[in-house]
């Protein structure tokens, strides 16, 4: 019989712990959320790190995800906002309280060029009622400047 978890986050945590003890453990585990998660695998991020609250995830600079302009495409760009927000939100999240993102929008301050990296940290507020709450991700590039900051709406309710 199969593992019950009792949270999304809390299976990502699990995942996260068993395939971090061994080598290219990063690698299977984002293959793994790109596999179960199809359209998350579709820009070739990788997540490096994973914590309750916190998540870091690399996008390497190449042609299939550049634009006209010479520079990674917007939408990549979202997605890997999206991609650090959504892991952080989902592992901080108590297992009685259920997410979903209702708005999403972006911030561009510069061309995005060379290898990114995206971060978010969340504080979940404590949930009573429905609720919405705003979870921010970064994305820099090896400078460390913020190109882009992606802005995600959770929906948050009790689960009964």
């Amino acid at each position: 019989m199969a593992k019950s978890y009792s949270s999304p986050g809390g299976f990502l945590l699990t995942m996260w712990k068993r395939f971090n003890r061994f080598p290219g453990g990063t690698w299977l585990f984002t293959r793994s959320l790109g596999w179960m998660v199809p359209y998350t695998g579709t820009i070739g991020a990788h997540v490096r790190e994973l914590r309750p609250g916190y998540a870091r995830a690399t996008l390497p600079d190449r042609r299939r995800v550049r634009n006209h302009l010479d520079s990674i495409h917007a939408v990549a760009l979202i997605n890997l906002g999206e991609l650090a927000s959504g892991l952080a939100m989902l592992t901080a999240l108590p297992n009685n309280v259920q997410a979903i993102v209702t708005t999403i929008s972006m911030e561009y301050s510069k061309k995005a060029r060379g290898k990114l990296w995206a971060e978010s940290r969340v504080s979940v507020p404590e949930v009573r009622e429905e609720i919405e709450h705003i979870v921010r991700a970064d994305i820099h590039d090896r400078s460390g400047e913020v190109v882009a900051r992606a802005s995600v709406c959770w929906r948050l309710r009790l689960v009964l």
